[in-house]
């Protein structure tokens, strides 16, 4: 399943978004999810602690000006990444 992150995890159901991540699953970072992507803050540990692939919107990145303050074990994904990520998961589900 791809599950795409687009509100800060300050405002989002992080925890029940963690409980149903799976190996199979991709987490896609965009708008101002992109700040779970930021080193040092709580949300990433939390992510990085579960199986799923994690990608981050490098243009969402770019308008918000933290390019430089994410994490590199975070892979970073354009628009054309984004379709193909839509394209591999038949179900989806938006946080």
């Amino acid at each position: 399943m791809l599950h795409t992150l687009m509100h800060s995890p300050a405002y989002s159901d992080l925890d029940t978004l963690l409980l149903l991540l799976n190996a199979e699953d991709d987490v896609l970072l965009m708008q101002d999810g992109v700040f779970a992507a930021l080193n040092g803050s709580r949300a990433l540990a939390r992510l990085l602690s579960t199986p799923a692939t994690l990608w981050v919107l490098e243009e969402d990145l770019m308008a918000r000006g933290l390019a430089e303050q994410t994490s590199t074990k975070i892979q970073p994904v354009n628009y054309n990444g984004f379709v193909a990520l839509t394209e591999k998961h038949s179900q989806q589900m938006t946080w």
